[in-house]
């Protein structure tokens, strides 16, 4: 059942309050990509992925050995999190290294976290 608190038995609608939200709400293909980066974030072994690239730069071989993966399966997650644009790679001669795209990824997990653990 729910409280009376939580239900709300006016039919008033108000319009200034609707018509300033109404304003300010974001076009609805800019909520779809932030739902689209909300999905990539629901997994959590592209979390722990994230979680390791925030600490330091690592290979694929590095992220597999962490997480006890194989690197296929690494580098399928790490793909996802690239067409993202969570993450980004350079290589050095044969190796390829991936890091946190930039200082927001790291923002979007500690704030996160930081709600989860309250």
């Amino acid at each position: 059942m729910i409280e009376d608190i939580d239900r709300c038995d006016c039919t008033t609608i108000h319009e200034d309050v609707v018509g300033k939200v109404r304003n300010g709400m974001p076009r609805e293909n800019t909520l779809m990509d932030l739902s689209d980066t909300f999905k990539v974030f629901s997994d959590s072994t592209r979390l722990k992925i994230l979680c390791a690239l925030i600490q330091a730069e690592m290979c694929v071989c590095d992220i597999a050995a962490l997480l006890g993966m194989t690197q296929s399966a690494v580098s399928h997650q790490l793909r996802v999190l690239k067409q993202a644009n969570l993450v980004k790679n350079r290589r050095d001669g044969k190796v390829v290294y991936y890091s946190i795209a930039d200082a927001h990824v790291e923002t979007i997990i500690n704030n996160g976290m930081e709600h989860v653990l309250e």
